[in-house]
C-alpha cells in the first residue's frame, strides 16, 4: 500500500500537467518546457496602439487574439475555414502533440468563454492536449507572478489543421434533432436570451432553438469570478440543472462562445463523450426561418427591437 501510495504520489504533477485546467503554480514551474506554447488571446488596443500582449504578459507566451478564432462580425460563431485555421497555427508553432494553454484577461466567466472556444478549436483541429490557464492572466498576476514586455520568438510548424466532425455540430445535425429528439439542446446564454426578452445584435429573432434547455454558462463560477469551480462543485452543479452527461448534447448560446464553456465543462471535465459545439448558433439558426421557442409577441417584438436600436441591450 505505501509503495502505491509513493507512486500515485509520484504521478501526481505530470497529471496535473495533463489536465485540461491549470493554475498559475503549475504553468509556472513549467516555463521552460519545449513543448509549451502560451498563446496569449487577450485582443485589443489602448490609445497608444499598444495591445495588452505589448503592455505584458507571461514569459514566452505569443500574441493569439481572440479575433483570428471567430468569423466575420455578421456571423462571428463561424469557424474559419481549415486553409485559415492552418496558418494561423503553424504561424504560433503548434503542432498535434503542443501543449497549448490558453491565456486569457481573467475578467468574468464571459471573458472564459474566449479560452474555452480556442481551447474547443485547437481540439477540433487535431491538437490533442490543449489547456486553460484558469482565472487567465488576472489569476496569474494575484498569486505574484511577473510579466515581461519581451516578445517571443517561436518556429513555425508544419501542423495541418483537419476539422474532426465529432466536435462540430451543423444547421442541418441540429435541425435533425429538433425533429428526432435524439439528443439534448443545451442553451449557454443568460435567461434573458433564452425567454426571448433579449436578443444578439445579428441574430434577426429573439428566442431558443425548438425543445431546447437552458444552463446559462456561468453557473460553474462564482459570482463575477472567471475561474471555474472544483471538480467537486461542477458534478454537484449538473447534478442540481439535471445535466444528463449519458444522453448526446448540442452545446449552443448566439455565438458560440458562452456554448464553448458549456462544451468544456461537459466534455473535458466532466468526460461526456458525445457533446458537440454548434458554433454558428442562434445567429445562424435565427436567420434561417426554421422553428424556434420563446419567440415574443408583436407588441414585445417591437419593444425589444427599439431597446436594442437605443443600445439598451
Amino acid at each position: 500500500m505505501k509503495r502505491l501510495l509513493l507512486f500515485v504520489l509520484a504521478l501526481l504533477p505530470a497529471l496535473a500537467w495533463a489536465s485540461p485546467l491549470m493554475t498559475p503554480a503549475e504553468l509556472s514551474a513549467r516555463l521552460n518546457d519545449p513543448n509549451l506554447r502560451i498563446l496569449d488571446i487577450r485582443d485589443g488596443r489602448d490609445d497608444a496602439g499598444q495591445t495588452p500582449y505589448d503592455r505584458g504578459h507571461v514569459a514566452g507566451s505569443v500574441p493569439a487574439p481572440y479575433g483570428l478564432w471567430r468569423g466575420p462580425a455578421d456571423n462571428p460563431g463561424k469557424l474559419p475555414d481549415e486553409a485559415t485555421l492552418t496558418q494561423l497555427v503553424q504561424r504560433l508553432g503548434i503542432d498535434a502533440d503542443t501543449r497549448a494553454v490558453i491565456v486569457f484577461a481573467g475578467r468574468d466567466s464571459t471573458d472564459f468563454g474566449a479560452a474555452a472556444r480556442v481551447y474547443w478549436t485547437l481540439k477540433a483541429i487535431g491538437v490533442r492536449q490543449p489547456a486553460i490557464l484558469n482565472g487567465g492572466l488576472k489569476a496569474w498576476q494575484a498569486a505574484g507572478l511577473p510579466l515581461t514586455t519581451e516578445p517571443a520568438q517561436v518556429a513555425p510548424s508544419s501542423f495541418a489543421a483537419r476539422l474532426d466532425p465529432k466536435f462540430v455540430a451543423t444547421r442541418d445535425e441540429v435541425e435533425r434533432i429538433v425533429a428526432s429528439r435524439s439528443a439534448t439542446l443545451l442553451d449557454a446564454r443568460p435567461a434573458a436570451f433564452f425567454e426571448g426578452e433579449k436578443r444578439h445584435a445579428a441574430a434577426k429573432v429573439p428566442g431558443t432553438i425548438v425543445g431546447a434547455k437552458n444552463v446559462d454558462s456561468a453557473v460553474w463560477f462564482k459570482p463575477g469570478a472567471a475561474t471555474i469551480a472544483t471538480p467537486d462543485e461542477v458534478s454537484r452543479t449538473a447534478q442540481r440543472y439535471g445535466i444528463d452527461t449519458s444522453r448526446p448534447t448540442i452545446s449552443f448560446c448566439n455565438t458560440g462562445h458562452w456554448a464553448a464553456t458549456n462544451w468544456f465543462v461537459l466534455s473535458e471535465l466532466l468526460g461526456q463523450k458525445d457533446v458537440k459545439l454548434y458554433p454558428e448558433s442562434m445567429v445562424e439558426w435565427s436567420r434561417s426561418g426554421l422553428a424556434m421557442d420563446n419567440v415574443p409577441s408583436r407588441l414585445k417584438w417591437l419593444w425589444l427591437e427599439l431597446k436594442l436600436a437605443l443600445g439598451a441591450q
